[in-house]
C-alpha cells in the first residue's frame, strides 16, 4: 500500500509538474507574441472566416503561423474585412494580431472610367487623396508595363493613409491579375505582346465609339484598315495622356510627332491610348464582319459607316 505521505508527495509532484508546464507554455506564448513580424503598412483583409483569412494572409507572409494565429485571433476578436492600416511595417506578433482584429483604415472611393488616361487618373488621385502627382507618375512609369491602358477601369476603395508607392503598386498588381484572367477568358491564352495589341485596339475603339453597340463595327474599320495597310487616321489616338480631353485640330495633327499620331504613322500606336472596358476588349477580339473603311459622326451622335471614300464624302456633306 502507498502511504499517505507518498500520496501527498506524488500529488505535489504532479501539481508542480503541471505548473511548470503551464509556466513554460505562458513564457513560450509571451516569447512568441514579442517576436517581430514584417508587414505591409496597408494590408487587405479578405472576407470570410478566421480560418480563411489567416490561410490567405499566411500565403502572403511567412511570419504568420496558420495554426497558432488562428487560435489567438479567436480570443482577440474577429478581423474586419477591408483595408487595414497596421501603423507600421515592423510590429510584434501581439501588435500585428491586435491591429488585425481592431483596426480598419478609412477609405475613399475613386473611379477610373473607361476612356480616361492614366495621366488624368493619377491627377485625380493626387487631388482627392492629397498625394504628390510627380511621385505617383514616377512610380507608375517605373512599374507599369505600358504607358497607358494597363490599369483596369473600376471603382477603387483607397485607404486614406496610403502613400504614392503603395498605391501604384496596388493598382498595377491588381490590374495585372485582372488582365491575365480576362485574357484567358476572352482568348484562351495570355501572351503579353498579343494582349498589348488587343488593349491598344480596344483603347481606340473606346475613344471612337458613340456607345457599346458601335464598338464591334468601329473594330471592323480598324481591322480592315490594318489589313490593307491603310493609315487609321483616327482623332481618338491623339487624346492620349494629358491631351485626354483636348479637341483635335489640323494644327495638332500636323505638330504631334508621337507614336499615337495615326495620321502620321501606319499601324497601331505602340501602346493603348486609355483605360478600356470589357465591352471594348470583346469588340477588339471579335469585330463585326464588314468592309467598312470610313465613319463619321451623324446628327444624332451615332456614326455613319461606309465602304468607299465617295460615300464617306456624301455623309460628311450631310
Amino acid at each position: 500500500m502507498i502511504s499517505k505521505n507518498k500520496k501527498i508527495n506524488m500529488g505535489s509532484r504532479i501539481f508542480f509538474f503541471g505548473l511548470n508546464l503551464f509556466l513554460i507554455a505562458i513564457v513560450s506564448l509571451l516569447f512568441y507574441l514579442i517576436q517581430p513580424i514584417s508587414t505591409e503598412r496597408i494590408i487587405h483583409v479578405p472576407k470570410g472566416g478566421i480560418n480563411s483569412i489567416i490561410t490567405q494572409l499566411g500565403a502572403q507572409n511567412d511570419n504568420i503561423s496558420i495554426v497558432l494565429d488562428k487560435l489567438l485571433l479567436r480570443f482577440l476578436g474577429y478581423p474586419q474585412s477591408g483595408w487595414i492600416d497596421m501603423k507600421d511595417t515592423l510590429l510584434t506578433k501581439a501588435d500585428f494580431l491586435y491591429q488585425l482584429s481592431h483596426a480598419k483604415a478609412a477609405t475613399r472611393a475613386v473611379t477610373l472610367v473607361p476612356g480616361e488616361t492614366a495621366y488624368m487618373f493619377l491627377k485625380q488621385l493626387s487631388e482627392e487623396l492629397n498625394l504628390s502627382f510627380d511621385a505617383l507618375w514616377l512610380e507608375y512609369e517605373r512599374l507599369s508595363r505600358f504607358e497607358d491602358g494597363w490599369i483596369v477601369p473600376e471603382t477603387y476603395n483607397i485607404p486614406l493613409s496610403t502613400d504614392e508607392k503603395w498605391l501604384i503598386r496596388y493598382l498595377i498588381n491588381d490590374s495585372a491579375k485582372r488582365n491575365e484572367a480576362l485574357s484567358y477568358e476572352l482568348t484562351g491564352e495570355y501572351d503579353k505582346e498579343k494582349w498589348n495589341r488587343i488593349l491598344t485596339i480596344a483603347s481606340i475603339i473606346q475613344k471612337e465609339s458613340a456607345d457599346n453597340d458601335e464598338m464591334p463595327i468601329v473594330s471592323s474599320v480598324i481591322h480592315n484598315r490594318l489589313e490593307i495597310r491603310m493609315k487609321l487616321q483616327m482623332d481618338g489616338t491623339l487624346n492620349y495622356g494629358q491631351f485626354s480631353h483636348t479637341k483635335i485640330t489640323p494644327k495638332r495633327i500636323k505638330e504631334d510627332i508621337s507614336h499615337y499620331n495615326t495620321y502620321a504613322h501606319y499601324g497601331l500606336p505602340a501602346n493603348p491610348v486609355c483605360a478600356v472596358s470589357k465591352e471594348a476588349i470583346k469588340a477588339a477580339v471579335n469585330p463585326t464582319q464588314s468592309k467598312y473603311l470610313y465613319f463619321v459622326k451623324g446628327a444624332n451622335g451615332k456614326h455613319l459607316f461606309t465602304e468607299t471614300y465617295s460615300e464617306h464624302l456624301k455623309n460628311i456633306s450631310k
